[in-house]
């Protein structure tokens, strides 16, 4: 049976992402954003969101496990940030409904959602400038990037929250992130 680890970056829809992963018939289990990465044994890592990069811990430590990983929200930020990206302050800043355009519908995280989808996000924060080895997969009119993949590195991020039920074909993105573990 695939195993997820979510690790806890202390967000508020954290425990809805690991539902929503066991709901799929997958093995999930909720980790500290402390502990050692040398202590989880898993088919795909999940960061969740969160109120600030500050508070990640060893989150960036998980992207050297050589298996799949989906940030969320902080965790696709953390990844920018960690791998030479560039993240800011976001133009609007609280949660928001938003239609994202999927500009690269072969991805295999967001494409099948192509040519649109509506998302539940918050833009307090946001990716301005993507990692070396990344592709825009998604952009609004509200956000440049939200979303990203890098498919060598089985590395993928979306700024909003697929978790919630505001979040049309939420099931979608962790179906497909589940492929690629």
């Amino acid at each position: 049976m695939t195993h997820i680890v979510v690790v806890d970056n202390h967000g508020q829809f954290t425990h809805l992402e690991k539902r929503a992963l066991r709901d799929l018939g997958v093995d999930v289990d909720l980790v500290e954003n402390t502990t050692d990465p040398a202590d989880v044994d898993a088919d795909g890592i999940v960061l969740s969101g969160g109120p600030s990069i500050e508070r990640a811990g060893r989150s960036a430590d998980y992207l050297d496990l050589d298996v799949p990983v989906l940030g969320i929200c902080l965790g696709m930020q953390l990844i920018a940030d960690e791998l030479g990206g560039r993240v800011g302050s976001g133009d609007y800043g609280g949660y928001a409904d938003v239609t994202v355009d999927i500009v690269d519908d072969e991805d295999p995280l967001v494409g099948s959602l192509a040519p649109e989808t509506r998302v539940w996000a918050s833009h307090a924060d946001e990716v301005k400038e993507l990692p070396e080895g990344f592709t825009l997969t998604a952009t609004s009119d509200v956000c440049d990037v939200e979303a990203m993949s890098d498919t060598d590195r089985d590395l993928y991020g979306v700024q909003w929250h697929p978790e919630v039920a505001h979040t049309e074909r939420g099931e979608e993105v962790f179906e497909n992130f589940l492929e690629r573990c």
